[in-house]
């Protein structure tokens, strides 16, 4: 990712800790991780006019991976939530093409041995307010920024190549709390729009336990699905995870 950008991500990481509790606010840390279960579809066609079309969850079998977000947040008012999200990852896929693929200007032959590597990191900014702030249930729409930094990277034992594609998506937010029990919640929280030149969708459902008033357990599933269709890019992909995590301090 450029300097730049990583500097502001990481001066919006900083105010969102330091922003001083005499202005009535509750901040909180969100801690998630787990692993990739797997990726029903990845397809790439690069240059989007010309290039091959593959699919890397055919033909190629995906390293485990290891996943972590980081999200800072801070409450005002009860309604009013600001978060940051770093998230980064990684997927290597190790197989071969069925077909000569024309990828990024080179030519892969058929039946070698390729290794792929995916990343799509992303780094976000979130303001939400709660339509519904209930002792039971909660349910809040919100407007986030996300500066998403692909790459598919193609090697094969003679010859690399990679395309990298840094850009800005707006997103809707949305999160649904519902505690049948003061410890237990059943939380559902996404990130998603869709235009015509692609969509995204970053949705979490599971449960989160309170251990204390400041310290809860969560656990579930998380998808991110979407893509663009534009410019030089075509990639669209389906990520499934299994996800545990802690938030520390007032959740919401």
């Amino acid at each position: 990712m450029r300097k730049p950008t990583q500097l502001l991500v990481c001066a919006a990481l900083t105010a969102l800790c330091l922003i001083p509790h005499a202005l009535f606010a509750q901040a909180f840390l969100d801690i998630e991780g787990g692993l990739v279960l797997g990726t029903p579809y990845n397809t790439v066609r690069i240059p989007n006019v010309g290039g091959t079309t593959f699919d890397l969850a055919k033909g190629f079998q995906p390293d485990p991976t290891p996943f972590y977000r980081i999200r800072p947040g801070i409450t005002f008012a009860r309604r009013h939530t600001f978060t940051a999200l770093y998230a980064p990852l990684t997927v290597t896929y190790k197989g071969s093409f069925s077909e000569p693929v024309l990828y990024n200007g080179l030519t892969f032959p058929a039946g070698r041995a390729i290794t792929a590597r995916y990343t799509f990191n992303s780094y976000r900014l979130t303001y939400r307010y709660a339509l519904i702030d209930r002792p039971r249930f909660e349910l809040g729409l919100g407007l986030t920024g996300k500066i998403r930094d692909a790459n598919v990277d193609i090697q094969s034992a003679d010859q690399q190549t990679n395309f990298a594609n840094v850009g800005f998506v707006p997103l809707l937010n949305l999160r649904m709390n519902y505690k049948p029990t003061e410890r237990l919640s059943l939380l559902l929280e996404a990130d998603a729009l869709g235009a015509k030149q692609g969509r995204a969708e970053d949705v979490f459902a599971g449960l989160t336990y309170g251990l204390t008033d400041k310290l809860r357990l969560k656990g579930g599933y998380r998808v991110v699905e979407g893509g663009a269709n534009a410019g030089e890019v075509y990639n669209f992909t389906w990520i499934n995870y299994a996800s545990v995590g802690v938030v520390v301090g007032a959740w919401k």
